[in-house]
C-alpha cells in the first residue's frame, strides 16, 4: 500500500465509500463503530483486469495517462492501452484463478462463524477491510456484506459518477434485488459528470437515503430532486448548492403547480443548502416553505432573485427554523427581517451579509423577538449604525459571535453598549469600520473577558488598545494589519 493511499482511507474514517480522481479527498466525519469505505480512484490501471481486488467498481477514462488505485494499494503502471474505451464492472471474488490451489490448512480464524467474523471486519479499517476482501472468497463476500456500509462517496471533475452509483448500487443490492435497505448517505460533491439519470438510480435503489449532498452538480434539473424527494421519505440533509438548474424542492412535479389540499404532502427535510442557485425565485421558496415545513437549516446565500415576500412565506410553514442565510441577497430588505422576526426564540443563526437595504429598523425587529440569536453576520450592511448595535445588545444576551465589518456608522458608542451587555461574546469583527478607536477596544477588553477572535484589519486603532485586549483577553486571536503590534 503506498503511504499516501493509506493516509487518504485511513482519515475518511468508517461509514462511507469514495470514488476520487486524485489521492487526497476530504475528510468524512462519520460516527466511529459505522460501517467501512472503499477508495476508488477514477483512474484505474488496466491491469485490474486480471487481478482481484474489493473494488466494487471500475471507471476507466479514455485515454488514461497516470493511472492510481486508491484503495488501500498503488498499482504499478499497466503496459496496456485501450484509447477511448469507458469500463464499469464489478471484479470477481477471490478463488477464480486457473491455477492448482494448495493443500488447506485449517486456522484458528476459520473455526469462528460469519456472525463473528462480520462484526470483527465492522472494527477494520479501511485498507485493512480491502484486504481482507483478497484473502479468500468468504472474506470477500463477507467485506461486501450490506451490512458494513452505510453511505458513498464520489469526488472528482472527470469521475463517471452516474455509471459509477450504478454499479455500486448493484453491488449492494446482492441480497436484496434492486433496492439497498442499508445506504443511508450519498456524497457526490464535485461530480460535474452526474446528471438526472444517476439520482434517479439512487431514488430507486436507495429508500432508506437520508443525507444527499450534490452540490456543484451544474446538470441536475428539479425533475431529479423530485424524483429523489418523492421516493426517499427518510431524506433530512439536502444540499444543493451549486446547481443553478435546481429552483425548487418539492412533491410537485412543476413548481408552478397551484398548491391545493390535493398536494398537500410534506417532506421530511430538515436540513437545505440552495447556495448559489442562482435561479430560485419567491415562487420556488413559497414551494419550499410549504412542502418542507420541518426545516431547520436553511441557506440561500446569493440567491439573488428572492425579495422580502419569500421570507413571509417562510416564516408561516417553517416554524421550526434555526439558521437561516440570506448573504448577498440584495433584494431582501427590512421588510423581509420582520418577516424573519417572526420565528421569535426559535432562531439561532442569521447572516444578512451585504444586504444593501437592511438598516437599524429591521435589526431592532430580530433582537427584539429572537432573544437567542447566538450568530449574526451584517457585514457590508452599511444602514446599519450604533442604534442598531444597542437594540442587539440589550436584547440579544446571549450573542456569541458578531460581523459588522464594513459597516462604516459603527463606532465605539456603539461597542461600549455591546461590551457592558454581552460578556459572553466570544468573537467579533469589526473589519473596516473607519470610526472605531481605542476607546472601543478599551470596553471590548474590560467587559467581554470570553473573547477569542477579534478581526480590526483595516481599522486605525493604536496598538495599546490591542495590547490591552490581549492582556484582557489571554485567549483572543487578534487579526489586525498594524505593522507596530504584534
Amino acid at each position: 500500500m503506498g503511504a499516501n493511499n493509506g493516509k487518504q482511507c485511513g482519515s475518511e474514517g468508517k461509514g462511507s465509500s469514495s470514488i476520487s480522481s486524485d489521492v487526497s479527498s476530504s475528510t468524512d466525519h462519520t460516527p466511529t463503530k459505522a460501517p467501512k469505505n472503499v477508495a476508488i480512484s477514477e483512474d484505474l490501471d488496466l491491469s485490474m483486469r486480471i487481478l482481484s481486488t474489493p473494488s466494487p467498481a471500475l471507471i476507466l477514462n479514455p485515454n488514461p495517462s497516470s493511472q492510481t488505485v486508491s484503495s488501500g494499494h498503488e498499482m504499478s503502471s499497466s503496459p496496456f492501452n485501450v484509447p477511448g474505451e469507458t469500463v464499469a464492472m464489478v471484479h470477481p471474488p477471490p478463488g477464480t484463478c486457473l491455477q492448482p490451489s494448495k493443500a488447506h490448512h485449517t486456522t484458528l480464524i476459520d473455526v469462528l462463524s460469519d456472525p463473528i467474523l462480520l462484526h470483527v471486519l465492522s472494527f477494520l479499517s479501511t485498507p485493512q477491510l480491502c484486504r481482507c476482501a483478497r484473502v479468500c472468497r468468504r472474506w470477500y463476500n463477507l467485506a461486501w456484506d450490506p451490512r458494513l456500509w452505510s453511505s458513498i462517496r464520489l469526488t472528482g471533475e472527470l469521475l463517471l459518477a452516474d455509471r459509477a452509483l450504478k454499479v455500486l448500487t448493484h453491488r449492494l443490492c446482492q441480497d436484496t434485488p434492486n433496492v439497498c435497505l442499508t445506504l443511508e448517505t450519498v456524497v457526490a460533491s464535485g461530480c460535474r459528470r452526474l446528471s438526472d439519470r444517476g439520482l434517479r438510480v439512487i431514488a430507486q435503489c436507495c429508500p432508506e437515503l437520508q443525507r444527499l449532498e450534490v452540490a456543484g452538480c451544474y446538470n441536475l434539473s428539479n425533475d431529479a430532486v423530485f424524483d429523489v424527494v418523492s421516493q426517499c421519505p427518510n431524506l433530512e440533509h439536502l444540499d444543493v448548492s451549486g446547481c443553478p438548474k435546481v429552483t425548487c424542492i418539492s412533491l410537485t412535479q412543476e413548481a408552478s403547480l397551484q398548491l391545493t389540499p390535493l398536494y398537500c404532502q410534506q417532506i421530511g427535510l430538515r436540513y437545505l443548502d440552495m447556495t448559489d442557485c442562482v435561479s430560485l425565485e419567491d415562487e420556488g421558496l413559497r414551494t419550499i416553505a410549504f412542502h418542507c415545513p420541518r426545516l431547520t437549516h436553511l441557506f440561500l446565500r446569493r440567491c439573488s432573485r428572492l425579495t422580502d415576500e419569500s421570507l413571509r412565506q417562510l416564516s408561516l410553514h417553517c416554524t421550526a427554523l434555526r439558521e437561516l442565510s440570506l448573504s448577498d441577497c440584495h433584494l431582501v430588505g427590512d421588510f423581509g427581517l420582520r418577516e424573519v422576526a417572526r420565528l421569535e426564540g426559535r432562531l439561532r443563526y442569521l447572516s444578512v451579509a451585504h444586504c444593501m437595504r437592511i438598516t437599524d429598523v429591521g435589526l431592532r425587529y430580530v433582537a427584539r423577538y429572537c432573544p437567542r440569536l447566538r450568530y449574526l453576520n451584517a457585514r457590508g450592511c452599511e444602514g446599519l449604525t450604533d442604534q442598531g448595535l444597542s437594540h442587539l445588545a440589550h436584547s440579544c444576551l446571549r450573542l456569541r459571535s458578531l460581523d459588522v465589518g464594513r459597516c462604516p456608522l459603527v463606532s465605539d458608542a456603539g461597542l461600549e453598549v455591546l461590551a457592558h451587555s454581552c460578556m459572553g461574546l466570544r468573537r467579533l469583527s469589526l473589519r473596516g469600520c473607519e470610526s472605531v478607536t481605542g476607546r472601543g477596544l478599551t470596553a471590548l477588553a474590560a467587559g467581554c473577558p470570553e473573547l477569542q477572535l477579534l478581526n480590526v484589519q483595516e481599522c486605525e486603532v493604536p496598538p495599546e488598545a490591542l495590547r490591552l485586549v490581549k492582556k484582557h483577553c489571554r485567549r483572543c486571536v487578534i487579526e489586525h494589519t498594524i505593522p507596530a503590534f504584534y
